[in-house]
């Protein structure tokens, strides 16, 4: 993030100096930090001897002027205005304790909402392409074989049951009294403790049942082995030495994975996720089912898959349409 260019030649005045000072020994800012604090300070002394106005008496009118040109004149994002308006209210909350000023003027301002970005997801190809790859020697027996049935358990759980990396990693082989969440392959379903410390249930699909069902024989070899390293592991998803498996790990191994796979674009856990709400509302048109599944609070989180689901429409129509495309004459 840049702040606004500022003339290195202007020196700052008495009181801004007095902040700057204040911020770096009492906040203990880091150089960077400070080095942006200075420019945004000089970007409002600016404004103040270009408007001929005293700071110490700016007025929530001039103030919100300020405001405004940043957005128009200056052509700043968001994020940049947001920043300077921070920097300039914690001047002036400073000011108001050292009793300088009456007022913070830039007290209910705030910069313009940043776009939020649409969430990525893998096309529904792409998605099956990397729930079905098989790594060289996954099909015989040993390591290659485990670690292929749990990569599969990876990418089917947060792909086919669109669970978050902490949901996931928090899962246990059965139900416990300690256990935040577990699946249950009988009755097939993964009960999950999910933000808020709110628990949902989610279905398992074939491939999921089928995946777990490959998986937990070997996970138990793997545990009765190493039964003095970890004895009595709960942990659905274990390592290589018979420990759960952390969110870092699964990035990594999922990371792996998608490459090896040929994917078109860097794969995360919560693509994974967004792949998954994404694919169901194209098909379904569900959006409430869909909250359900990702286990959301309020729809209007759930609602920014729609606009991905109009891509996709827009991109069919595209293709499809006979009044999309230009005709040309033989």
């Amino acid at each position: 993030m840049t702040t606004p260019p500022a003339d290195p030649a202007a020196p700052l005045g008495e009181h801004l100096l007095a902040y700057l000072a204040h911020v770096r020994v009492q906040r203990r800012l880091a150089q960077r930090s400070l080095v942006i604090y200075e420019a945004a300070l000089l970007r409002l002394q600016q404004l103040a001897q270009q408007a001929g106005v005293d700071l110490l008496t700016l007025q929530p009118q001039q103030a919100r002027r300020w405001a405004a040109r940043l957005h128009g004149e200056a052509g700043l994002g968001p994020r940049s205005i947001a920043l300077l308006l921070s920097v300039w209210r914690g001047l002036y909350r400073w000011l108001g304790e050292q009793q300088q000023v009456a007022l913070n003027p830039f007290d209910g301002l705030r910069a313009p909402k940043a776009p939020k970005p649409l969430p990525k997801a893998l096309g529904v190809d792409d998605a099956v392409a990397l729930a079905n790859f098989q790594a060289e020697g996954a099909e015989g027996a040993g390591v290659d074989a485990w670690a292929q049935a749990l990569d599969d358990c990876i990418v089917e759980l947060l792909y086919g049951c669109g669970l978050r990396v902490a949901e996931l990693v928090g899962l246990d082989a059965v139900a416990g009294s300690q256990s935040q969440g577990w699946v249950d392959v009988a009755s097939a379903e993964a009960h999950v403790l999910g933000k808020g410390s709110k628990r949902r249930s989610v279905p398992l699909g074939r491939a999921a049942l089928a995946a777990l069902q490959l998986w937990l024989p070997l996970r138990l070899q793997r545990l009765q082995h190493l039964e003095r390293a970890q004895p009595g592991e709960a942990a659905l998803l274990v390592g290589p030495r018979g420990a759960r498996l952390g969110a870092t790990q699964v990035r990594a191994r999922l990371k792996a994975r998608a490459l090896a796979a040929g994917m078109p674009a860097h794969v995360h856990p919560h693509m994974l996720r967004h792949s998954f709400a994404s694919h169901i509302l194209q098909s379904s048109g569900d959006l409430r089912a869909v909250q359900e599944l990702l286990g959301h609070a309020h729809i209007t989180t759930t609602q920014i898959y729609t606009q991905l689901d109009f891509q996709h429409l827009a991109k069919i129509y595209d293709a499809a349409h006979p009044r999309a495309k230009k005709k040309t004459n033989d």
